[in-house]
This record gives C-alpha cells, sequence and structure tokens, in this order.
C-alpha cells in the first residue's frame, strides 16, 4: 500500500498543474491576451516545474497558486523583467557594490548580498534599484535553475538613514510573490538595537512560509550558517574579495584561494601552453570579463595525466556508479541532470557524467569545477561525435572530501569545421553566444556527513564548538549589558529634568508665600 503513495502524490499533482493551467487560461486570460508578457505565458504553459514551485510555495492551495502566478506575471511586465540586461540599469548601480551573488551558505546555496550602509534612500532611483535586484535574480535563475538563495542582509556600520522600508519591502515580495521556492533563508547581520522596531513592521509583512526563514545574527552567530572562507574579514572570515566593477562578480571565476596559494588564473596558463593537455584547455569564452581582473581566481579544470589518457575507457568506467536524471540540452545531453553525489565508500568516491551529442555535427567539450585541488575529471576536455557518447570519470583526490559548495561546469560548442583543428584554437575562437553551458553541484551522502572523525580532532572541535558558544554568550551579555546602561542614562536624565523641575515649583511656592507675606 505504501508504495502507492508516492504514485498517487504524483498523480493528484499532475491533476492540480493542468487545473492551474486550464484555469489560467480560462480566467486570467479570457479579458485580454495582452496582460502579460508572451514569453511568461508561454513558460506557464510549458514548464511544469514553474508551475509546481508556485503550487509548492502557495501549500498546494489552487486558488492562492494562481493568485501569486496572477501578481508574478503583472510585476514581470511592469517592470519589463525579461528585457532586463545589464545594459538596462544604471553604471553607478553595478559600481556602488551595495547588492551582488558571492560566495555560499554551510548547504552549499548560493548567497546574496545586501550592504544596507550602502544604501541611501531616494525616490528618484527606487526603480532603478528595484530592477537591478530584479537584474541578479534572473541572472542567478538562469545559471542555476531550480536552486534556492541565501539572503545577507549585512548592517554593519548602518543606521535610520539606510532604513529604506518600501525597499526593503519589495526585496522580500521577490521572495513571496515574484520568485517562488527561491528563499532558503534570509540571515539580518548585526542589527543595530535601535533598528528593532522597524524590523518587528518588516516581519509582519512575511508569510508564514517566509518567517521560519527569517534569521538574526550577530557577527559570532552568523558562523552557524555560513563558513569562515564565504564570510568577509569584518564578519570574521577569511574571504578577502573586494567587490569591483567591471566585469560583474560571479562566484564561478572567483574561487577562494587555496591553502598552497592562489591558483593559477587563465591568463597563466595561457603563457604555459603546451607544456601539458590539461593547459591546453584553460582557455574560456569568459575572458572577456575575467582578464581585467588577474587576482580573481577562475574556474580551472583538472584532467589527466599522460599515462592515465592512455587507459582504455571500460577500465575508467568500472566501479562507478550510473547516474539516473539527464538533462535535455540543445547540443548535448548531460547525465546526471543536477547534481553529483560522493560518499565515503570506494564506489562513491568517483562519478560518472555521461555527455551524448544530439546534433549532426561534432561538439566540442571542456569540464571546469571551482575546486581543482580536490577532483580529477577523465577526459576534462575532449570532442564528441554525432549520436555518440562520452563517459567523463570524476574522483576525488587523496584524501579529499566533497562539499556541496562545489560546482563543475561543462561547456559545449558546436564545431562547423572539423578535421584538424585543435581544440584549444577552437575555443579561442567560438563566440560566446554558441556555447552551451550546463552546471552540476555536489551532494554529500549521509556517509560522508556521519563518518567517523579521529577522537582527537573530536576534541578540538568540541572545544572550539564550547569557546563558540561562550564567545556567543558574552556577546549576548555585553549587548544587554550595553542596551541596559543606555536605558540607565536615560532615566537618570528623566530624575534630573524632573529634579530640576521641583525646585523651580518649590521656588514658585515660597515666592508665593512671601508675596502674600508682605501683602
Amino acid at each position: 500500500m505504501a508504495e502507492h503513495e508516492p504514485q498517487q502524490g504524483e498523480q493528484d499533482l499532475e491533476k492540480k498543474i493542468v487545473e492551474i493551467r486550464q484555469r489560467f487560461k480560462n480566467e486570467l486570460l479570457k479579458d485580454s491576451t495582452d496582460k502579460y508578457d508572451s514569453r511568461d505565458v508561454e513558460r506557464i504553459e510549458q514548464e511544469d516545474a514553474l508551475v509546481e514551485a508556485y503550487l509548492t510555495w502557495r501549500l498546494y492551495v489552487v486558488d492562492d497558486t494562481l493568485k501569486m502566478i496572477d501578481e508574478s506575471l503583472l510585476w514581470r511586465k511592469e517592470f519589463g523583467i525579461n528585457d532586463v540586461s545589464e545594459g538596462t540599469i544604471p553604471r553607478w548601480m553595478f559600481e556602488s557594490g551595495a547588492v551582488f551573488l558571492h560566495g555560499y551558505d554551510r548547504e552549499g546555496n548560493k548567497l546574496f548580498w545586501f550592504k544596507v550602509k550602502l544604501h541611501i534612500k531616494d525616490a528618484k532611483t527606487v526603480v532603478d534599484k528595484k530592477k537591478y535586484v530584479a537584474f541578479w535574480l534572473e541572472r542567478y535563475a538562469k545559471k542555476e535553475p531550480g536552486m534556492p538563495l541565501t539572503v545577507v542582509f549585512d548592517m554593519t556600520e548602518s543606521g535610520l538613514s539606510n532604513i529604506d522600508m518600501d525597499f526593503v519591502k519589495y526585496v522580500i515580495n521577490c521572495f513571496k510573490v515574484y520568485y517562488p521556492k527561491f528563499l532558503s533563508k534570509m540571515i539580518i547581520v548585526e542589527m543595530p538595537w535601535i533598528m528593532n522596531a522597524a524590523w518587528k513592521i518588516i516581519k509582519s509583512w512575511l508569510g508564514p512560509e517566509a518567517i521560519a526563514k527569517l534569521k538574526f545574527a550577530t557577527k559570532a552567530e552568523i558562523h552557524t550558517y555560513i563558513g569562515a572562507e564565504h564570510l568577509p574579514p569584518h564578519l570574521g572570515g577569511s574571504d578577502n574579495f573586494k567587490y569591483t566593477y567591471p566585469p560583474l562578480p560571479d562566484d564561478d571565476f572567483q574561487t577562494p584561494l587555496c591553502e598552497n596559494g592562489p591558483m593559477a588564473g587563465e591568463d597563466d596558463a595561457e603563457s604555459k601552453e603546451g607544456e601539458m593537455e590539461s593547459r591546453d584547455t584553460l582557455e574560456s569564452s569568459f575572458n572577456s570579463e575575467i582578464v581585467a581582473k588577474p587576482k580573481k581566481v577562475n574556474f580551472l579544470e583538472e584532467s589527466l595525466r599522460s599515462e592515465d589518457g592512455e587507459r582504455d575507457t571500460n577500465v575508467r568506467v568500472k566501479g562507478v556508479r550510473k547516474p539516473l536524471t539527464t538533462f535535455k540540452g540543445l547540443l548535448l545531453d548531460v547525465s546526471p541532470s543536477e547534481e553529483l553525489s560522493f560518499g565515503s565508500g570506494e564506489n562513491e568516491k568517483k562519478c560518472l557524467i555521461i555527455l551524448s551529442n544530439v546534433t549532426k555535427n561534432q561538439v566540442a567539450f571542456k569540464v571546469r569545477t571551482t575546486a581543482p585541488e580536490k577532483y580529477r575529471v577523465k577526459p576534462s576536455s575532449s570532442s564528441c561525435e554525432p549520436g555518440a557518447s562520452v563517459d567523463i570519470v570524476v574522483s576525488l583526490h587523496g584524501g579529499s572530501q566533497a562539499s556541496p559548495q562545489d560546482r563543475f561546469l561543462i561547456m559545449a560548442a558546436e564545431m562547423e569545421n572539423t578535421g584538424s583543428q585543435e581544440l584549444t584554437q577552437f575555443w579561442k575562437d567560438v563566440q560566446k553566444n554558441k556555447i552551451m553551458e550546463h552546471r552540476l553541484r555536489c551532494h554529500v551522502l549521509d556517509s560522508v556527513k556521519s563518518a567517523a572523525v579521529p577522537h582527537r580532532d573530536s576534541l578540538g572541535e568540541t572545544s572550539t564548538n564550547g569557546q563558540q558558544e561562550l564567545s556567543t554568550t558574552l556577546m549576548r551579555v555585553m549587548a544587554c549589558n550595553s542596551r541596559l546602561e543606555q536605558k540607565m542614562n536615560s532615566c537618570l536624565w528623566v530624575q534630573k529634568v524632573l529634579t530640576g523641575l521641583v525646585l523651580v515649583l518649590l521656588a514658585l511656592n515660597l515666592l508665593c508665600l512671601y508675596l502674600l507675606g508682605t501683602a
């Protein structure tokens, strides 16, 4: 009986999706077909995942889902979201660095930073600021569809002049109405006590599903949600990332430094072209965005050593689990569709990526990763014949462990002129708009999370956790003490004023008595 429950649930979901589409067409589109952007209407009619996201976010209530879709699509047309691009946003907004995507939380969700101290309320620019936020959300939705965001309001050094209630309400509505299932959590960091009243108002705007995702954290508590490697130094982290524009910051090309020093950038690799086959594939179609900032770290790829390249494919694939899901791309079908799963077992330290050419021409491909020191990719760059498939083995190197923050990028482009064309020159010449991209994230199996660690390390971690808890408690006590001190100062000031008034009244009474006595 239990086996039929998931199937029954899927059938109920499909029925509700069909019902939503029928009512969307009969109720929301009956007055005018120009009510919404035709591109958004097409997505509602064709993309099950999008309708399911709205339905899930509205707790599977069809009426509420239709209302959310209506509000979302009206907003998208009003702001022209489908046409928002880097060129339609004022340059000074990008240069301000008040809003950007960078880093990951401990669950592997991308961080969406709001530097509150850099925000100044201005009615003249409010529309552009709203489009600016939408630009980042749209950019992320296209790069990593279905992946939630963690919003971080960094309120360090901010004050009342930086609080724009209308803008904050808009940001909340982006996740509450316009972008369903996008919000992982919303973290308010280092909020000044004077803003408590303002945030009580803001909490009233959040729905029940969003209130549970709201977290308030101090400088010490933020480490519970975000690792030090993805936090700036002023929040106790080690991420030395500095926002600059241009180009747009993109974590895929700005990985934190390794313990042994910075990883080689693409410009370094080009100068050593020909030394190794792996170096021949480091040129990226994104050089126009990245080379201007050589200190920023790019996606790097780890490839076969020369002796590994001679091994037979069947030997490499032996013992590797075959992926069960597939992403249908324009040039290649990619299996798995979303994530690579790594564990601690011998057969869990390797994953298989299968690329299938769906075109009539040869397709060149290359694989990149944000953690090249941890993974070996075999092969990392090659080509696939029409109708053929290529097996790529991704394995953990040495004693490395996978992390939810790790990402892989698969790039593919159709080769019109095959023959003796070299891949290195091909990737230099290919146009950016002709490159297909697909990203894969890493999933850590429970066997790794629960794996035993050495006893000494456990003691060390326990000690560290105890110190962190003690530090957090002390911070709270100091904050409470500071607030009490401020309240006591206020009370003393009021007491002095009242004492002065009493003395004035007493003097007036004495004066009246004196005048009455002399009359």
